[in-house]
């Protein structure tokens, strides 16, 4: 059994699903991020791929009403960001399907690619989701680390 890498830092943000706190949630997460010394290519893949997630949330997951939005980040020290977002919102009844571009429940005013433009951006993703119960989704970037010199 491989033994739990311990993070770094790590910070925990709870929200509600106003459709005004996505840039919040997107700024939040790239300010906590900055001190991996990402390029700005690095902490846009971040900030699309935490945009995609918690509009999710706010459009499938709380389609009619408000509810919280939980937002773990965690920086390890082999230069990795490791982002949770989680909802107790309706749940996803087939992850596949919902993870297939162009699969949408949000209508047609929807394009059905946060699932794969959250792939895109990050080094890992995984989906995790109970009917009823709400769904979490937790995605991984590796920062390049640059030489640092202290002198």
């Amino acid at each position: 059994m491989k033994a739990k890498t311990k993070a770094k830092n790590e910070m925990r943000l709870v929200i509600p699903s106003n459709s005004a706190n996505e840039s919040f949630a997107r700024s939040t997460v790239a300010a906590f991020m900055a001190q991996l010394d990402p390029t700005i290519e690095e902490m846009t893949d971040i900030k699309t791929a935490v945009s995609e997630a918690v509009t999710n949330c706010i459009v499938h997951a709380y389609k009619d009403t408000i509810g919280n939005i939980w937002i773990e980040a965690k920086i390890y020290d082999d230069g990795r960001i490791k982002v949770q977002i989680k909802d107790r919102g309706c749940g996803i009844k087939d992850i596949a399907k919902a993870r297939e571009p162009l699969f949408t429940t949000g209508g047609s005013e929807r394009a059905g690619l946060g699932f794969a433009v959250m792939e895109s951006f990050t080094d890992k993703l995984s989906v995790r989701s109970v009917v009823g119960k709400g769904t979490t989704v937790i995605m991984e970037k590796r920062v390049a680390q640059r030489y640092r010199h202290d002198s």
